[in-house]
C-alpha cells in the first residue's frame, strides 16, 4: 500500500492535495465534498483587513448615524445592532464551523494592510482555532521611491511582529517577483515562518478597447503555470527546513507529481476544483497512486524532492543552461517561413 502521507507546517496529512484559498471555503457542505473526495486540509477564503474597515464604516455611517437630526426618528427606526454580525465576527463563526464539522486541519488566510490589523486578525484567528495560518501579502510594489529591500522589509516586519503574539504555524505566501528568492525565503524562515507557498498569482487588469476603460477579470489558472512553481521549489527543496507549498497551476495528477518530485511538501488547488468540482480530487490521487506503484514508489516522502536540483546529476538544468538549450532546440513548422 502506497503511503500518500506528508508533513505541512508541523501537520500530518493523509496525502499532499489540500484545496487552497478560494469561494469554495464558503460552504460548509462544500467544505465536506473536498474532504470526502480525499482533500487533506483545506485553506479557508481570505480574510481582507480592507474589507472589514469597509463595512465597519458603512455600518457607523448608515446605522449609528441615521437618526441624527432626523426629528420623526423613533426608537424603532434603527435595526438592533446586537443582531448584526461584522464580517470579522462572520469569518470567525464560519471557521469554527469547520472545525466543528471537518475532520482535516483548517487553514485561515489573513489579507491584511496595516501592522495592527496583521497582528489583531492574527490573533482573533488563532483564537478561533485555526489549525495554521496563510499570510497572502499581496503587494504590488509600484512606488518608485521605494527600493526592493524596503519590500522585503515589509513583509519581514510584519512576520516579526505577528510571530512575537501567535503561536500558531505560519505559511507566507509569495510571488514570483523578488530578485533574490533563496535568500529572501532564508530571512522568513530566519523571522519564524513554518513555510512558504509559491507563487501567489496577481491578477492583472485588462484593457476594453471598445468603452477605452480598464477591466478586472479572473482568470483561473492553466497546467502550464506550474513550472514555474517547479523550478524555483526545485531550487529551494533540500536548503532550508520550511515546508514548501505549491500553489498554481496543479490541473492533474501530473502537474502534483511534478511539483512533488521537484520537492513540494502539499500542492494546493483551486482553478481545477472550481473547473471539475471535487471528483477531481478522488481521480487524481487514485491516478497518483497507480504512477508511483508503476515505479515501486512506496511513499510520497520517497518521492518527495528526487528531481529537485540538490539531487540532480546536472544541476544547470534548472538555472541560466536551461535556458540556452530551450531556445536551440525551437524549429519552425515546414512552410512557415520558406
Amino acid at each position: 500500500m502506497i503511503d500518500l502521507s506528508t508533513d505541512y507546517l508541523g501537520l500530518k496529512l493523509k496525502n499532499p492535495l489540500v484545496p487552497s484559498a478560494s469561494p469554495l471555503s464558503r460552504n460548509v457542505d462544500t467544505a465536506l465534498r473536498l474532504e470526502d473526495a480525499g482533500a487533506a486540509a483545506l485553506v479557508m477564503y481570505s480574510l481582507f483587513e480592507e474589507e472589514l474597515r469597509a463595512e465597519d464604516a458603512m455600518t457607523d455611517r448608515f446605522l449609528l448615524h441615521t437618526g441624527l437630526g432626523c426629528s420623526e426618528a423613533e426608537d424603532g427606526f434603527l435595526p438592533d445592532l446586537g443582531e448584526l454580525q461584522s464580517g470579522l465576527e462572520r469569518y470567525l463563526s464560519h471557521l469554527c464551523q469547520l472545525k466543528q464539522r471537518l475532520e482535516i486541519p483548517v487553514v485561515a488566510s489573513l489579507n491584511g494592510v496595516s501592522p495592527s490589523g496583521w497582528v489583531e486578525l492574527g490573533c482573533a484567528l488563532e483564537q478561533a482555532g485555526a489549525d495554521a495560518l496563510e499570510l497572502n501579502v499581496y503587494h504590488v510594489a509600484a512606488d518608485m521611491q521605494a527600493a526592493g529591500e524596503a519590500v522585503e522589509a515589509r513583509y519581514i516586519e510584519l512576520l516579526t511582529e505577528l510571530r512575537r503574539v501567535v503561536n500558531l504555524p505560519i505559511v507566507m505566501k509569495l510571488s514570483p517577483f523578488f530578485s533574490s528568492l533563496p535568500h529572501f525565503v532564508r530571512q522568513l524562515e530566519a523571522a519564524g515562518a513554518n513555510g512558504v507557498a509559491l507563487f501567489n498569482r496577481f491578477y492583472q487588469p485588462d484593457i476594453d478597447l471598445d468603452q477605452m476603460c480598464m477591466t478586472d477579470q479572473l482568470h483561473l489558472s492553466t497546467p502550464e503555470e506550474a513550472l514555474l512553481r517547479i523550478r524555483w521549489i526545485a531550487i529551494l527543496h533540500g536548503r532550508i527546513r520550511l515546508t514548501l507549498a505549491a500553489t498554481g497551476g496543479a490541473h492533474s495528477e501530473r502537474e502534483a507529481l511534478k511539483l512533488l518530485l521537484a520537492g513540494a511538501d502539499v500542492v494546493h488547488m483551486a482553478s481545477c476544483l472550481l473547473r471539475h468540482g471535487p471528483d477531481r480530487l478522488t481521480e487524481m490521487l487514485a491516478a497518483m497512486q497507480h504512477w508511483m506503484e508503476e515505479r515501486e514508489y512506496v511513499s510520497v516522502s520517497q518521492m518527495k524532492g528526487s528531481m529537485s536540483q540538490k539531487n540532480l546529476p546536472d544541476p544547470s538544468l534548472v538555472a541560466r543552461a536551461s535556458y540556452l538549450r530551450v531556445l536551440d532546440s525551437f524549429t519552425t513548422r515546414p512552410g512557415v517561413w520558406s
